[in-house]
């Protein structure tokens, strides 16, 4: 199986960082030396003048670098995956180093002027003076960073909610209407009907293949997410059904390997909707070879999925066009449930239609629930 691209990753984030984030910075520590100090005209004459403004801009740039850290490698690895004593401890230290490298500030400043730290900032001052200053100006910036980023996060998770809620419901009537059409059922029922005097083994177990795929449809696929396994089962039951209704002259391969997927969930219909768009849209060659060719790959969250299918000429793009509840819509919820997460690669000629999906899926509540008990 052809490896896919592999997913972005946070590591590149201070690159893509917006210029515009600085004029916050400057405005944010303004605020804070006045309300510390009390008077806005001598705060802005000390930001501006040497040496004073050297030991603002170590201010503005360690604070910056901890609070960005914090964002964007520490919350993602750690807090966000419910690691909670390994980022407390890292982001303590991440205070503390921004913190000594601010008060550094003081003591450079000095250094490059010619001056003492008595002379520019009091007889008065010293160590425990500088590290009073910097240390709650270090965490009032990393609260209120935190701050914007969650409400951001919190706000755009329910935006996507919605819209999953929406989507989520169009794509139900919608997969519905078209894979449980008479058409579908009544070439199942038929099929089952004549294997029950030719072969009633065979046609026993279709009937409980068809009657799983019709609970799954009805009642086990309402939530947002549900345990792969169940995905799989269904798939499965499909597969066989669809082998059952096909021409004998369709070759039908379905490669899984053996899953630990009990702790893993994913999205119902997102890996469906391929494999029905395959059946649907595969060739039916008399004097050709016609074939279906379906793998799984799981390595730890990580699930790789490949459809392939044999076609006739201009048949490929009917499929975009009209494949199952449309391939549009696939890549639709993809972008809302799995944002940043997701990798799908669509190929076609004039002799087959081929599909590369990989997934990034999330653990069950149950099973998180278990491994930290």
């Amino acid at each position: 199986m052809n490896v896919l691209p592999t997913l972005p990753s946070n590591q590149n984030w201070f690159f893509k960082y917006k210029i515009y984030h600085l004029p916050f910075w400057f405005v944010y520590h303004y605020l804070w030396w006045v309300v510390t100090l009390g008077n806005p005209i001598k705060v802005f004459q000390s930001l501006v003048v040497l040496p004073y403004a050297l030991k603002y801009s170590f201010y503005v740039i360690f604070q910056a670098l901890a609070v960005y850290f914090n964002l964007y490698f520490l919350i993602p690895k750690y807090l966000e995956k419910s690691k909670f004593a390994p980022y407390i401890a890292y982001l303590l230290l991440t205070i503390v180093c921004a913190t000594l490298c601010i008060v550094g500030g003081y003591y450079f400043s000095a250094y490059v002027s010619g001056r003492t730290t008595a002379d520019l900032y009091g007889e008065s001052s010293c160590f425990n003076t500088f590290l009073s200053n910097a240390l709650p100006s270090t965490v009032a910036s990393m609260t209120l960073a935190m701050s914007i980023k969650l409400t951001k996060n919190w706000i755009q998770t329910r935006q996507r909610q919605q819209l999953l809620e929406k989507e989520k419901l169009e794509t139900e009537l919608k997969f519905l209407k078209n894979q449980f059409n008479p058409h579908f059922l009544f070439n199942t029922i038929n099929s089952i009907f004549f294997l029950i005097h030719k072969n009633p083994n065979m046609a026993s177990d279709s009937l409980a293949k068809f009657s799983e795929l019709l609970r799954y449809q009805l009642y086990d696929c309402n939530d947002q997410q549900i345990p792969l396994g169940k995905e799989i089962t269904y798939l499965e039951n499909f597969i066989g059904l669809e082998k059952l209704r096909q021409n004998s002259n369709i070759n039908v391969t379905f490669d899984r390997k053996p899953l630990f997927a009990a702790h893993l969930e994913i999205a119902p219909f997102i890996l469906m909707t391929f494999v029905e768009n395959a059946f649907k849209h595969v060739s039916r060659h008399s004097g050709q070879s016609n074939w279906i060719t379906i793998r799984l790959d799981l390595y730890e969250h990580q699930l790789d999925f490949f459809v392939a299918n044999s076609t006739s000429p201009n048949a490929a793009g009917e499929a975009i066009k009209s494949g199952g509840i449309g391939l549009q819509n696939v890549q639709r919820r993809l972008d809302l449930l799995y944002p940043g997460q997701h990798n799908l690669a669509i190929q076609h000629d004039s002799n087959q239609f081929e599909v590369k999906l990989r997934l990034m899926l999330t653990e069950s509540v149950v099973s998180t629930s278990l491994q930290l008990a």
